[in-house]
């Protein structure tokens, strides 16, 4: 069951298309070379950026427009504090990633595309944005208090040796959500928060999936999903979604594993 669950992943990671996605800079006043880094940060994604002066009355605003609608906005200040001029290392030392720095709605209504993403040392810029969505959908689980939470980090020592993980996931000991996590057993169990169901295993679904899931059964909160495949070192195969029936189909996978 464990590789036909990485195969299952894996489906659900390259299931894209749909209307045409744009990120649109609206009348930047900030340096050349800012914007510059949002269109490296997806010039190899389905998702076009453009920096635009067409618009007076607004200015240093991204907006995201799908099939010729704007359906999400955000400021270039929040774009700023939360990607474009951060690394991983955010996330990972601290709580501020997921208490001062929300993902910004542009980004997370990015959900239902297949990215192909790279981590460092090819970027400092690809692999963030799945760190983000992952922190943006724990965060959707602390906020309903409830529900279940699967997340998978290949090396279950990540819990213990990322002090920001650590402290989420202790936090959400705290709440009524029912926290499994999932990867290699490269660490005794006391390590870890004591409030999470804990499922080690070397299986390749183990080793090689990246699963943040969140089911809200009760209905008091957002579902959302965000699966990745490692397809080669540090080269990600990802792609998340809010929809509830897809989060049900992932959740229900990963509960096999």
């Amino acid at each position: 069951m464990h590789d036909a669950g990485l195969e299952q992943l894996r489906v659900f990671a390259e299931r894209s298309g749909g209307p045409s996605r744009s990120l649109v800079v609206l009348n930047s006043s900030e340096p050349a070379p800012l914007p510059r880094l949002l269109e490296q940060a997806f010039e190899a994604q389905n998702v076009t950026v453009e920096v635009t002066r067409d618009v007076e009355e607004v200015t240093d605003l991204v907006v995201l427009v799908v099939d010729g609608e704007v359906v999400a906005s955000s400021s270039l200040d929040e774009l700023m504090d939360a990607y474009l001029l951060v690394n991983s290392d955010l996330y990972r030392t601290g709580t501020s990633g997921i208490d001062k720095y929300a993902a910004p709605e542009v980004l997370t209504g990015l959900h239902d595309t297949s990215f192909r993403l790279r981590g460092f040392p090819h970027s400092n810029k690809e692999k963030l944005l799945l760190v983000l969505i992952s922190r943006h959908i724990e965060s959707l689980a602390l906020d309903a208090g409830d529900g279940t939470l699967r997340s998978s980090f290949q090396r279950l020592s990540r819990l213990d040796d990322e002090r920001g993980t650590r402290e989420v996931y202790e936090r959400l000991g705290d709440t009524d959500v029912d926290t499994h996590v999932y990867g290699v057993p490269d660490i005794d169990r006391e390590m870890l928060p004591d409030a999470v169901d804990v499922h080690g295993g070397r299986t390749p679904v183990h080793r090689d999936s990246w699963f943040v899931v969140f089911d809200s059964p009760n209905g008091e909160g957002e579902p959302a999903a965000l699966v990745a495949i490692e397809e080669a070192e540090n080269e990600w195969l990802g792609r998340w979604t809010f929809d509830a029936e897809q989060v049900a189909e992932v959740a229900d996978v990963v509960a096999d594993i």
